[in-house]
């Protein structure tokens, strides 16, 4: 890659702002405004997945925690496996649903992918519960310090900047731009990098795109890759208070486009309330915009056993299961209050 508009020294564009910025409003707004339906009535529904076999699939575990078996290889994307996405287990966002599957029931883990250091995206207890079974983790450029200090040995760590790479097996994952921003406390705001991932086997591509706001730079990836079998892309936890680091999910689809993607998964919603609306909106929204687009959707239930090479047959189907859970009322009006636009 040569000159783009984000090299690897490269953070957000300069106008991009933080969700940290507004830290003391948008306390105000959890604390005083309340948004129907921001959390489910009941538990989420669970599929309990069987990972026999040798084929490539997928798995969605929770949030952007996403399990796949690529060529045999077994990559486990932003592992969260506690309760709550917080530094104390006693208070902050509680988990939608059951997990469909445990640390102890994972597979061994060749590649474990961090994103950034968010505590939905990085949870020191499960990194500790991974350590024994996990052969490498991968980290953008300052996340290892937080690896090494919950005691991961530094030859089980690969850093990458933006437009780095690594193989492993017969796996090569590159790292590429996103825009978003990075801290664990009120004193350490941009001190690591964050990322989005890009995964090549030997059959197909794949798109992590971690946590980002809408910009310009998933055009320049899907140019520079030719774009991809399958997008996971966030979709929800998203504000006007902080639209430069969290998409809408109309602009989810747009950053499919932009990446040339086929197939497109969204991750990053229905498992914890982080953002002031309700839990399925980000779903009905991206469904609504998709079928104007005439984009094809791999919507899953969590544990439930995504065939990879179905998708490229395209016959994998999967329904809006979560269509079930909404208000009725809700429902007959989604095209009428939420617009792809």
């Amino acid at each position: 890659m040569t000159k783009s508009m984000y090299a690897k020294t490269s953070h957000n564009l300069p106008k991009s702002k933080d969700a940290n910025a507004t830290f003391g409003r948008v306390l105000w707004r959890y604390l005083t405004q309340k948004v129907a339906d921001k959390t489910p009535i009941t538990l989420l529904p669970v599929q309990q997945p069987d990972l026999s076999g040798d084929h490539d699939i997928l798995v969605k575990i929770s949030h952007s925690t996403v399990l796949m078996r690529l060529d045999g290889q077994f990559v486990l994307t932003d592992p969260v496996f506690s309760k709550r996405a917080s530094p104390l287990q006693f208070v902050g966002p509680k988990r939608f649903h059951n997990l469909p599957l445990t640390v102890a029931e994972l597979p061994r883990l060749d590649v474990v992918l961090i994103s950034h250091d968010h505590y939905d995206h990085l949870d020191k207890a499960s990194i500790r519960a991974l350590a024994a079974k996990t052969a490498m983790f991968v980290v953008p450029t300052g996340v290892d310090q937080h690896l090494r200090r919950f005691g991961i040995p530094a030859n089980k760590i690969v850093v990458l900047d933006w437009w780095q790479q690594v193989s492993l097996g017969s796996l090569t994952l590159h790292a590429t731009p996103a825009q978003h921003f990075s801290g664990r406390g009120l004193f350490d705001k941009n001190q690591t990098k964050w990322a989005s991932f890009v995964i090549e086997s030997s059959r197909r591509k794949i798109f992590f795109s971690g946590d980002s706001g809408y910009f310009r730079g998933f055009a320049e990836i899907g140019s520079h890759f030719g774009g991809f079998d399958l997008s996971l892309i966030e979709t929800g936890a998203y504000d006007e208070m902080w639209a430069d680091i969290h998409m809408q999910p109309e602009q989810s689809l747009r950053a499919h486009l932009d990446l040339k993607a086929r197939f497109m998964l969204p991750i990053h919603n229905s498992s914890f309330d982080l953002a002031m609306h309700a839990w399925y909106e980000p779903l009905q929204r991206l469904a609504n915009a998709a079928e104007t687009y005439d984009v094809p959707l791999i919507t899953p239930q969590f544990g439930a056993v995504v065939s990879l090479g179905n998708l490229a047959l395209g016959v994998e189907q999967h329904g809006y299961w979560w269509q079930d859970l909404m208000p009725p009322e809700t429902l007959q009006n989604t095209e009428a209050v939420w617009l792809a636009v």
